[in-house]
């Protein structure tokens, strides 16, 4: 049963409750992140959410880490572009506590300058992993370059030159202005009633107001045609390849989610059967879809010999181009349809993503979509809607190529994405 309550100052309140399950997944979410940032303070909204950890006005960041071990729980928290999460996951018997240490953190963290400087350098070295890290590094890079001068370019850590340059009352002006009760939703799954939930979080989070004006945003610009190579040393080449995609509450999401995995979402699929299977050219090849609020991105990658770059290229354009050609086979319909299905009715065995999904589904729908819903929807998916959605998404005109590696001497120009 899932139970949504509004706050008198706008916070959304949204639980489900499952009777057998032993634990409960609670999350504090505000739909800002990096694409509300300007260049100049990139990086903020990550920097607040590792320091809403290091101590409150009642708990030092020893107490916060030694509390939620007591509870044999975890507590942790990741920022988006759209968004920001506060989780823990405890037993259903340990909710009065960690909702205490949750909202407390989320409301009272005191930035403390020494905890400020000590976690700049933990963040610094975050982003220097990630540079040491191509094959993660290489995601970042193609989403950069995807939306080059609008804020949905900017990296999520940010630049060691914006993070080296934040000051406390950078960060401060930002929380304060940025987490409104309005853009505020607190998700609970699990073992839970929603009559507890809304008490415990009403004695906390009701007095929070803020009287800052949102700002209009400008939409994300259209993708044109671009290649990016990166030289570096490495003894793969890496490809990031991908063409504009459908916003998260696109009515042709679902259609979507069946062209990435018909063209590389598991073993079965194109591009891993031509690639992998058949001509030995990648260990790793897969699709994967990017979703904002208004705009989205449906991505290639792979891992390959240098010499053999320009064949895997060539492969998935033409791979992309059958896609638009020919319908796909319903039998190849209905097995991806049936491999999404399952993995998306797995993932509700799981309080923690129970919990993500009702935040999701407030932020990007504004209501709850339900699970009969949600397989309707891929049910309702015929193979003349893949061909069609293909068509639209791979018009050619908006493909961006990011290569990485010895990328000297290959060759690679916008020509190369011409199908």
């Amino acid at each position: 049963m899932i139970s949504s309550t509004i706050l008198n100052n706008g916070i959304r309140v949204v639980s489900q409750r499952i009777e057998h399950m032993h634990t409960v997944s609670i999350g504090i979410w505000v739909a800002n992140g990096t694409r509300h940032e300007s260049p100049e303070i990139n990086g903020v909204a990550h920097f607040i959410e590792h320091l809403l950890f290091k101590g409150t006005s009642r708990r030092t960041a020893r107490q916060i880490a030694m509390e939620i071990d007591s509870m044999g729980g975890i507590l942790n928290a990741f920022t988006s572009h759209e968004y920001v999460c506060y989780y823990a996951k405890v037993l259903a018997k340990f909710l009065p506590r960690v909702t205490d240490l949750l909202s407390d953190i989320f409301l009272h963290s005191s930035f403390p300058a020494d905890e400020i400087e000590r976690e700049r350098k933990v963040i610094l070295q975050e982003i220097k992993m990630r540079d040491d890290s191509p094959d993660v590094f290489i995601h970042d890079q193609f989403h950069q370059s995807f939306w080059l001068g609008h804020p949905l370019g900017l990296t999520i850590p940010g630049s060691v030159e914006t993070v080296s340059a934040l000051s406390r009352d950078h960060i401060i002006h930002y929380k304060q202005s940025r987490y409104r009760p309005k853009d505020i939703i607190i998700s609970a799954a699990g073992n839970i009633r929603h009559e507890e939930l809304i008490a415990l979080m009403e004695s906390s989070f009701s007095d929070m107001i803020s009287d800052w004006a949102s700002r209009s945003e400008a939409p994300a610009p259209h993708a044109g045609l671009r290649v990016n190579l990166s030289e570096r040393d490495l003894e793969q080449t890496l490809i990031c390849m991908g063409t504009n995609g459908l916003s998260q509450g696109h009515p042709d999401r679902f259609a979507q989610y069946l062209l990435s995995t018909i063209l590389g979402g598991g073993m079965s699929s194109r591009l891993f059967q031509e690639i992998r299977e058949k001509r030995g050219l990648a260990y790793s090849i897969y699709s994967y879809i990017i979703s904002h609020a208004d705009c989205g991105a449906l991505v290639v990658y792979a891992g390959t010999e240098r010499e053999q770059c320009r064949e895997v290229i060539d492969i998935v354009l033409q791979e992309i181009a059958a896609l638009k050609r020919e319908p796909v086979l319903q039998d190849e319909l209905d097995s991806a349809r049936e491999q999404l299905k399952g993995n998306f009715l797995m993932s509700l065995e799981s309080s923690d993503n129970l919990m993500t999904r009702l935040a999701k589904n407030e932020i990007y729908l504004g209501r709850n979509q339900t699970v009969d819903e949600v397989l309707a929807c891929f049910d309702a998916v015929t193979t003349a809607d893949v061909q069609k959605l293909g068509c639209e998404l791979f018009d050619g005109a908006s493909f961006n190529l990011e290569v990485m590696g010895k990328t000297d001497g290959l060759g690679l120009t916008a020509e190369v994405l011409h199908f």
